[in-house]
């Protein structure tokens, strides 16, 4: 059965669709509480600490990109896949998408389900009942029988939201499917700083590994000319075995340093989300995996407006907050209309005929009187939920100022430390040659030799720890105040009065 809008007397439904419009003006506005950001006990500055960065650098961590931010070709290559195959970032993506269907189910209860229907209908009644209740009994053909025939469009049982009451519902769902975006975000930035850090930490087990080997080959040559030097009975078996002992110290830290670089790898795949290409750049040596030094901390206030587990907690409270509007609004009466328009007749070769046009509006409300304390409960609870949102909100703010302060205080410790490790590595290398050189002119024995040479491996262990530390925090310090979420910088805009702006 087809049928068009126009061939219709919409008058009853366009009256209905026109009175609905005027009553959702009518209830613009909601019954939300207003919202007043909370202003949790935070330090007005940041620990003390003294940027290292320079002028070019001085712009929010936010602003650089992460391509911009790590310039190691291999490195890019590696969080370009994890940005694609990771399965953490999968299930984000996809829990962004229920959310925003979630939404859009909500959203559609502001307007009427508007649904076309039709169909004949043949009864034959009973002769007890007699027969003055069906008058398109055919007399003809077909003696007893009852047939009808309708068809329309309209809608049924639609809340008109004079108090907000969807409204408060559908603002509560359009923040938590904001939550979700957020919550993505901060996935993305905490792939993108997981497979920086951990591809530091491979860098410095290869660098262990190579000093290692390097070692083992001096100490390999060492032992050799020790053996020689005592079966021309110029030296003595101690020696030997000392010199023994290095040579399978070392052996075992090789060993050790192999089976690190393995578990870095296998870490690698899994943040990446696929095995280790063959075909990738020639990773740089660590300490070039970044464009910049320092990062400048900035002030607390960007990392409220930049930090996305803040932005989704924010999100979280105003959701909270919606439902109380939605809590509120179910005190008051409800009103729900039911409106139809279309055709009817008993007779099929009369349905499209201007005399079988009808229509019908069913306006109802329902005023709550007496509900046994389930509104209030309802009411009692969501403020309870809101005010452990504004507790969440005020901790997570907390956290990150915390870790950021944190980090700071590491970065500072971590540049004594590379300094102090560096100056290390320089009197213990010094101390060995000279510990060498007496042995070899016989006026001390092996042991210094062996002590000195510990040392000057610890010492350069050490350094290459040390540096692993400092550019893993510094990785810590571009994720804490919200960087990797872009994957370029965006150009700055600047004019005479403005500083650097933010991207949009």
């Amino acid at each position: 059965m087809a049928f068009t809008f126009s061939s219709l007397r919409a008058r009853g439904l366009r009256a209905a669709l026109l009175g609905m419009a005027a009553t959702q003006v009518l209830a613009a506005c909601t019954m939300i509480p207003k919202y007043k950001r909370p202003q949790p006990p935070l330090a007005t500055t940041w620990p003390a600490y003294q940027t290292t960065g320079s002028a070019k650098e001085a712009r929010s961590a936010y602003d650089l990109g992460w391509r911009d931010f790590f310039t190691d070709p291999r490195l890019q290559a590696l969080i370009t896949i994890a940005l694609r195959e990771n399965r953490d970032l999968r299930s984000a993506a996809a829990s962004v998408a229920e959310a925003q269907g979630a939404y859009d189910v909500q959203h559609a209860g502001l307007f009427p389900k508007i649904n076309a229907t039709g169909g004949p209908m043949y009864m034959g009644p009973s002769e007890a009942a007699g027969l003055s209740f069906a008058p398109g009994l055919d007399s003809g053909k077909n003696p007893g029988t009852f047939r009808y025939y309708q068809g329309g469009i309209g809608f049924s049982s639609y809340e008109i939201d004079l108090f907000g009451r969807i409204r408060s519902l559908t603002r509560e769902s359009a923040e938590s499917a904001f939550s979700q975006v957020a919550t993505m975000r901060s996935t993305l930035i905490s792939v993108v700083s997981q497979v920086a850090t951990a591809y530091v930490t491979w860098l410095g087990d290869r660098e262990t590994l190579a000093l290692a080997e390097s070692t083992l080959a001096n100490q390999k040559d060492n032992l050799r000319l020790i053996e020689d030097t005592y079966r021309h009975g110029e030296g003595n078996l101690l020696s030997v075995r000392q010199a023994e002992t290095q040579v399978e110290q070392s052996a075992t830290l090789r060993t050790s340093a192999q089976q690190k670089i393995a578990q870095d790898e296998n870490l690698i795949s899994l943040l990446i989300g696929a095995p280790i290409p063959a075909d990738l750049p020639a990773p740089q040596p660590l300490g070039a995996q970044t464009i910049l030094a320092d990062l400048p901390a900035g002030v607390p206030s960007d990392v409220l407006e930049d930090r996305p587990d803040i932005i989704a907690a924010e999100h979280s409270l105003l959701a909270a907050q919606a439902d109380i509007g939605a809590a509120r609004a179910a005190f008051f009466p409800r009103i729900t209309l039911t409106a139809t328009d279309g055709i009817s007749s008993l007779q099929f070769h009369k349905l499209f005929t201007s005399a079988a046009t009808t229509w019908g509006l069913n306006p109802s409300f329902q005023i709550p009187i007496w509900n046994w304390g389930e509104n209030s409960g309802n009411l009692y609870a969501s403020k309870a939920r809101r005010d452990g949102k504004v507790a969440a909100y005020e901790k997570a703010v907390q956290s990150a100022f915390r870790e950021v302060a944190d980090a700071l205080a590491s970065r500072k410790a971590y540049l004594d430390e590379k300094q102090q490790a560096d100056a290390l590595v320089t009197s213990a290398g010094d101390a060995y040659r000279l510990a060498r050189m007496r042995f070899d002119a016989g006026t001390d024995s092996y042991l210094t030799t062996l002590e000195s040479q510990r040392y000057f491996l610890q010492a350069q262990q050490n350094q290459i720890t040390v540096a692993v530390a400092k550019y893993q925090n510094l990785i810590t310090i571009y994720r804490a105040l919200g960087g990797g979420w872009h994957e370029r910088t965006a150009p700055a805009v600047t004019n005479a009065a403005t500083p650097l702006s933010k991207p949009a």
